[in-house]
């Protein structure tokens, strides 16, 4: 730009000396038809280029340095200029409704969605999206979380009322068979204490220290005594034993009616006691009581600290972006994008903020280009001028000197023939 300047100057430069030369050169034959005439074209293309040199000149500096009054105008007139400007950047080119205007005919939303599907795959946005979900886990304090947890778990477990679900309870106790299960634990636990050896002798002896102790007069007095004469601690602890674990052998028996008896009693028992509002009460108390001592913060604070590190695992794993996050990036952006609703709305809000950041930001348009252009000096100011229109201007004093040359060269011959 600036060599296509410096040509255009040289060349206009070059007119104007050879209009100078050419007014020289023509003096001595002025008297001749001829010369009269080229004199006349090269005084006035002289005149010409001179003064739109003078003109040119006069915008941006003093001509030959001389202080004349009305030239130098831009930089005389700086302030001017950049009001002028601003002016008309604020209230011409770039007013609040053009800007609006233009704004209207984009769609941002159609362009923001191309813009994240052709990001999204690529490794630096995987990479980001990695390290802000690591930050997000780390950073989130959920032990904060315990006491409200606590709070929650015990609210509602306090909540649960026994009456709704104790028969519940019951009827799955009927349908596994927990009754009979229980009861063959208990004949189990029954004839493994009673097969031990020290068990007979217990018995046995309890037995006879049983006999001896009972009072009786007369006969039955010489009886009892005989009895115990007869027997000892053994003996009555092998009969006591085997009596023991042959009633167990018949329990165990599921054909046994002593069995279906007892179970039918106490599934019998069991029913009446779905609706047993003191045997619900009691469990409700003693659920309540058991909440109120339960301290579960330490325990939900370590549960809690093992699901952020798990979390933190799963996220350093190389399929979570792919296989996990990409999807349910894009599962949620196709759902927007498939919904007109969503899609006029969230357009809707990117023009509301940006018309909004635009209406409160215009005047700094002026304002930043008022900066930017104070600070250029003069020197620097003109240059930029004249290394953008300064090749205009130069076109200026060649068609000036061109032009004067011509008209020159029509008023002698005018002046000839009248």
């Amino acid at each position: 730009m600036l060599n296509r300047k410096n040509k255009t100057q040289h060349l206009a430069t070059i007119f104007l000396a050879v209009m100078g030369i050419g007014f020289l050169a023509t003096i001595p034959i002025q008297d001749t038809f001829w010369g009269r005439i080229l004199l006349g074209g090269f005084e006035a293309g002289l005149v010409g280029g001179l003064a739109d040199w003078f003109a040119v000149t006069a915008l941006f500096r003093h001509p030959l340095g001389i202080p004349i009054p009305h030239t130098a105008l831009l930089p005389k007139n700086r302030s001017r200029i950049i009001t002028g400007i601003i002016s008309m950047l604020e209230n011409d080119w770039l007013t609040k409704e053009s800007i609006h205007k233009k704004l209207d005919n984009i769609k941002f939303t159609e362009k923001l969605f191309e813009i994240i599907y052709k990001e999204l795959p690529s490794p630096a946005v995987e990479k980001n999206f990695i390290m802000i979900s690591k930050h997000l886990i780390t950073t989130f304090d959920l032990k904060r979380f315990a006491p409200l947890l606590e709070e929650e778990i015990k609210s509602r477990i306090d909540a649960l009322d026994s009456k709704n679900y104790l028969p519940l309870l019951i009827d799955q106790v009927a349908i596994r068979k927990y009754d009979e299960k229980a009861l063959d634990y208990i004949l189990k636990e029954i004839d493994d204490w009673a097969s031990k050896e020290s068990t007979k002798y217990k018995l046995g002896g309890l037995a006879v220290d049983a006999v001896e102790n009972i009072k009786a007069d007369g006969f039955m007095q010489f009886a009892l005594k005989s009895f115990s004469n007869l027997v000892n601690e053994e003996k009555l602890g092998n009969i006591i034993q085997s009596l023991i674990l042959k009633g167990v052998d018949s329990y165990r028996d599921p054909m046994n009616q002593n069995r279906q008896g007892l179970l039918t009693h106490i599934q019998n028992k069991l029913q009446v006691i779905k609706s047993d509002e003191k045997i619900q009460d009691e469990i409700n108390n003693l659920k309540s009581q058991l909440v109120e001592k339960w301290e579960l913060q330490e325990q939900i604070s370590e549960l809690l600290s093992q699901i952020q590190q798990k979390a933190y695992d799963f996220v350093e794993k190389p399929s979570f972006y792919g296989d996990y996050l990409l999807p349910l990036i894009k599962k949620g952006l196709e759902g927007v994008e498939s919904n007109p609703e969503k899609v006029i709305l969230l357009e809707t809000w990117i023009k509301d903020h940006i018309i909004s950041f635009i209406d409160k930001n215009h005047s700094k348009i002026g304002l930043l280009v008022k900066e930017n252009l104070e600070k250029l000096d003069d020197k620097t100011l003109i240059e930029m001028v004249e290394t953008n229109v300064g090749k205009d201007l130069q076109w200026i004093r060649v068609n000036g000197a061109v032009c004067g040359f011509l008209i020159g060269i029509v008023l002698v011959g005018i002046k000839a023939f009248f």
